[in-house]
C-alpha cells in the first residue's frame, strides 16, 4: 500500500509541475494578447499527444469573432515543406529523381537544362523570387495569376547566378515544384494534399483554399496593430502564393503533419535524411533551429500578416507550431519565451511600459538620411508614437527601453538620439537625423 501511496504521489507531482509550466506559457500569451501583442494560436504535441493547444485574440474583430483551438489560419511558407515532400513520394514512385532537369517539363526557362529539382527543392537555381525580386508582381498580389502567366515571368527573368552555385531563396522555385506535382499526377495541387499528406498523416483541418477567407466556416483574418486597434489585412490571391505558402492549417495539424512525417507516415526513412540535409541554412524544404543543445527541424511562413512555424525535436519526439495573426511582437521573441518556459528555464515576461507623451513628443519631426532616399516622418498619437516613410503607411513603434522603440512585424529597431536616430533592420543600420 505504502509503495502505491508513493507512485501516486510521485506521479501527482509530475502532473503539477507539467501543469503548472503549461499554465505559465498559457499567462505569457494571454499576457501579450492583454497588451495587444500578439493574436494567434500554440499547440505543442508530444509524440501521438497533444499537451497544450489554445489560441487567443480574434479571428475576424470586425464581427467580434473569438478564435479558438479550431481556427485555421494561412501557413505562408510552411507550405513548402508539404510541397517538398509530396515531391519526395514522387521521387519513390520513380516519377522522377533529384537530378532531373527542368526543360523537361519547362525548356524555356533560363537554365533549365541546367537546374534540376534538387535545386529547385533547396533554392539553388538563380530564378528570380516573383514576390521578392519582381516589383510588378508584388503591386499586383490580389489578382488572379493564372499558372501560363506565372511560368511566362519566370522566362522572361533574367537569372540571378548559374545554377546549383550558390543558395537564394525564391518562392518561384516551389511554384514550379507545385507545378510539376500537377503534371506528373494530373491532379490539381489542392487534391494532391489532401489525397498524399492529408489523408496519410490524419489531419483534420488542412486544405489549399478555393477562395477569399470564410470566417463562417472558422477561418481567421490577419490583422496589424495601428497603435490604438488591430486593423484587417488585406488578401493575397491564392494563385499566387500557391505551392510556395498558400495553405491553411491549424498548429495541432501542424505538429500532427511533423509527427508523421519524422515517423515514417509519408515518405521513407531513407527521403526524410534526403530532406534533413542542410546545405547552407537550407534543407529540402527543412531548416534547424537551435535551442541550446537541441536542434528543432521544421519552417518557418509569413503571409499577409500571418506568421506560422513549426519545430519538431526528434531526440524527444516533440513537437511545436505557433501561428501569429495578429502581429505586434517578435515571433521569435514568443517562440524563446515559450520554449524556455517548457524546459524550465528562467524567462522574465516582457515589459511594456508607457513613456509620458511629452517625452515622446521630444522624438517627433522629420528626419532624413544620407545612406538612404527617403524621409521618415515620427508622429505622436494617443500616447504611441508612429512612423511614417515616404509614399508608405504609417507604423506604430513599441516602446522597448529608454530611447529604443521597435516594430516587430518588419524587424525594425529605432534607437533615438539628440535630433536623430538610427534605424536597425535586417543587420543593416542607417542614420537619419532631424530637419
Amino acid at each position: 500500500m505504502k509503495k502505491l501511496a508513493l507512485i501516486f504521489a510521485l506521479t501527482y507531482s509530475l502532473f503539477t509541475v507539467a501543469q503548472d509550466r503549461f499554465q505559465k506559457i498559457d499567462s505569457l500569451l494571454s499576457y501579450l494578447n492583454k497588451n495587444d501583442k500578439f493574436m494567434g494560436s500554440l499547440c505543442i504535441r508530444e509524440g501521438e499527444n497533444v499537451v497544450f493547444n489554445k489560441a487567443y485574440g480574434f479571428a475576424d474583430v470586425d464581427k467580434n469573432i473569438a478564435a479558438d483551438r479550431m481556427t485555421k489560419y494561412k501557413i505562408g511558407s510552411v507550405t513548402k515543406t508539404f510541397t517538398a515532400v509530396m515531391i519526395m513520394q514522387l521521387i519513390e514512385e520513380k516519377k522522377l529523381n533529384l537530378q532531373t532537369k527542368l526543360n523537361r517539363f519547362y525548356p524555356k526557362i533560363p537554365n533549365a537544362e541546367k537546374i534540376t529539382i534538387y535545386d529547385l527543392l533547396h533554392h539553388r537555381t538563380g530564378i528570380v523570387d516573383y514576390i521578392n525580386g519582381d516589383s510588378i508582381t508584388a503591386k499586383n498580389i490580389y489578382r488572379f495569376h493564372s499558372k501560363e502567366e506565372m511560368i511566362q515571368k519566370m522566362t522572361d527573368y533574367k537569372p540571378l547566378f548559374e545554377p546549383g552555385t550558390k543558395h537564394e531563396y525564391s518562392n518561384s522555385n516551389y511554384n514550379l515544384l507545385g507545378y510539376i506535382i500537377e503534371t506528373l499526377t494530373k491532379k490539381s495541387y489542392a487534391e494532391n494534399i489532401q489525397t498524399r499528406i492529408v489523408k496519410k498523416a490524419n489531419l483534420l483541418n488542412t486544405y489549399f483554399p478555393q477562395g477569399k477567407i470564410d470566417t463562417s466556416v472558422g477561418e481567421s483574418y490577419s490583422y496589424l496593430f495601428n497603435g490604438t486597434k488591430w486593423e484587417k489585412v488585406e488578401e493575397w490571391e491564392n494563385s499566387i502564393a500557391y505551392s510556395a505558402g498558400a495553405i491553411i492549417s491549424t498548429p495541432a495539424d501542424l505538429t500532427r503533419f511533423m509527427y508523421a512525417l519524422f515517423d515514417g507516415k509519408l515518405i521513407k526513412p531513407s527521403s526524410l535524411e534526403q530532406m534533413k540535409e542542410i546545405k547552407e541554412g537550407y534543407g529540402k524544404a527543412l531548416m534547424q533551429f537551435p535551442f541550446g543543445e537541441r536542434r528543432f527541424y521544421g519552417h518557418t511562413g509569413g503571409i499577409e500578416n500571418f506568421r506560422a512555424v513549426v519545430g519538431y525535436y526528434p531526440t524527444e519526439k516533440l513537437g511545436i507550431s505557433l501561428i501569429v495573426n495578429g502581429d505586434n511582437f517578435n515571433r521569435n521573441d514568443i517562440m524563446i519565451g515559450i520554449l524556455s518556459i517548457y524546459y524550465k528555464m528562467p524567462f522574465p515576461f516582457p515589459k511594456f511600459n508607457k513613456i509620458e507623451t511629452s517625452e515622446l513628443v521630444k522624438f517627433t519631426g522629420t528626419y532624413s538620411s544620407k545612406e538612404l532616399p527617403l524621409k521618415m516622418t515620427v508622429s505622436e498619437k494617443n500616447g504611441e508614437l508612429l512612423a511614417q516613410a515616404t509614399g508608405q503607411s504609417a507604423f506604430p513603434l513599441t516602446f522597448k527601453e529608454e530611447k529604443t522603440f521597435i516594430f516587430a512585424p518588419a524587424g525594425i529597431e529605432m534607437i533615438f538620439g539628440e535630433n536623430s536616430f538610427v534605424l536597425k533592420q535586417s543587420g543593416m543600420s542607417f542614420n537619419f537625423s532631424k530637419e
